[in-house]
């Protein structure tokens, strides 16, 4: 099998650097993992000039798209690391399914406004990436086989050459993010989702409310200031056309494949940090402690449970975590831990197809949640709750739930806070959980 080439670079723990060579190029996208010293991820990965971008068409299904994706990471063709590489990714798909590709996928209702407009998906094939490992405190260009000589040529000489020391991009908010609905709106949605719950319809529904605020200036200076402020394993910067961009501070991985081996990790649960020491242990043992907190999390557990089963091999879905904490700059959050093995009729994309929106962001049963989120919040979620992700040439895959995560298009950006609603669920409390799982966001661009 054709096995890629690396060329070492100079190892940066803060990828920004590097980005920035590239970050106005097509298709510029980097995977970011945290700043090291915070203990989360171990790879950075950015990449550019993809070789063909994909989306859905109109009327294509999730099945059909799934499948051009599989096509064409068979035309990139198969390969692999030099031995004993560590490394990630061998070249194919990196970019973002929005949480409205799940429409693709099930039937759903129409009701919510689209008003972002973003499209469902959007994948680019590439067949180079640096990627910096903050374990091994090395950085290098990986180029699969099928890349030209001469382009190999060019990267390794945009990237040896001095990084910059400055940049002068900016970005300033025109008024404070304001909300989409107000208390009252927020009230009586529960208590909606509460008459469901009482009929019988479903046991939790995670329900969000949208922030937004016209801004001037570069969304790379945006994302730049936040993963100084909340730096997440997850985290991620897609440039889409005309200036736009996703920018991701996601703590949340949905689905991991690695040699077959899949893993989920699910949040479900959060209390605020605290202000001294004490206060926040406090609220740590709170989290830990709480039959609500745990309840909730067991139920998606087990709706991920199902969901891995559908490509799984039967028998093979254990959980080796259950309500594990973790804690990030603004919030505590209870975290588990399911994995299992594909089934040796699927593979990655199977997996996407069978899982996909996560679980830990639609409620249980999966499409009832879902057919009520449509009804009750008044805009398509978009990016929000969709997830970015890299799948390669062997099957290797990693992806994030896009919580914590900002739309800057057109002049306007889009935040999301959003939580698991269940039967002892109190609206009030509820309202201030979303703010306090974005406002390290929004106080952050505030700032600017």
């Amino acid at each position: 099998m054709p096995i890629c080439s690396v060329y070492p670079l100079a190892y940066h723990a803060d990828p920004t650097g590097y980005f920035s060579l590239v970050r106005h190029a097509p298709g510029a996208v980097l995977l970011d993992s945290g700043r090291p010293e915070a203990d989360r991820g171990q790879f950075d990965i950015l990449s550019a000039w993809p070789l063909e971008t994909l989306a859905p068409a109109a009327d294509e299904t999730g099945a059909a798209f799934l499948q051009r994706l599989r096509d064409s990471l068979a035309r990139l063709g198969d390969a692999q690391l030099p031995e004993h590489s560590p490394l990630p990714f061998a070249g194919g798909l990196i970019g973002y399914l929005a949480y409205d590709f799940g429409r693709l996928l099930e039937p759903l209702p129409a009701q919510a406004a689209d008003d972002l407009h973003l499209p469902t998906a959007r994948l680019g094939l590439y067949c180079w990436a640096m990627v910096s490992d903050h374990q091994m405190r090395s950085s290098q260009l990986v180029f699969h086989p099928a890349l030209a000589d001469d382009e190999r040529k060019r990267l390794i000489e945009l990237f040896a050459q001095p990084l910059p020391t400055a940049d002068d991009a900016s970005f300033h908010l025109s008024a404070p993010f304001a909300t989409d609905i107000n208390a009252r709106q927020y009230q009586q949605a529960i208590e909606r989702i509460h008459a469901y719950i009482q009929a019988g319809d479903c046991y939790q529904v995670n329900f969000a409310q949208r922030f937004r605020a016209q801004y001037r200036g570069d969304p790379w200076a945006a994302y730049q200031a936040l993963r100084v402020a909340c730096p997440t394993p997850f985290a991620g910067y897609l440039s889409l056309a005309d200036g736009d961009a996703i920018l991701s501070l996601s703590p949340e991985r949905f689905v991991k494949v690695s040699q077959r081996q899949v893993e989920t990790r699910p949040i479900k649960g959060t209390r605020p940090r605290g202000k001294t020491p004490a206060e926040d242990a406090a609220y740590a043992e709170e989290l830990l402690a709480s039959p609500k907190d745990r309840a909730e999390n067991l139920m998606i557990v087990d709706l991920l449970r199902n969901d891995l089963g559908r490509t799984c091999r039967t028998g093979s879905v254990r959980v080796p975590q259950l309500f594990g904490l973790e804690s990030y700059p603004n919030v505590h959050h209870l975290v588990s831990v399911v994995t299992g093995e594909l089934a040796a009729d699927k593979d990655a994309l199977d997996l996407l197809g069978g899982s996909f929106p996560g679980g830990s962001i639609t409620g249980a049963p999966k499409i009832r949640s879902m057919q009520i989120i449509d009804e009750l919040e008044p805009s398509r979620r978009s990016l929000y709750c969709g997830s970015l992700l890299y799948l390669d040439v062997r099957g290797e895959m990693d992806s994030s739930i896009a919580i914590r995560s900002l739309l800057a298009q057109a002049g306007q950006i889009s935040c999301w806070g959003g939580g698991g609603i269940v039967a002892d669920s109190q609206w009030e409390a509820e309202y201030q959980e979303t703010f306090t799982k974005v406002r390290v966001l929004m106080q952050t661009l505030e700032a600017l």
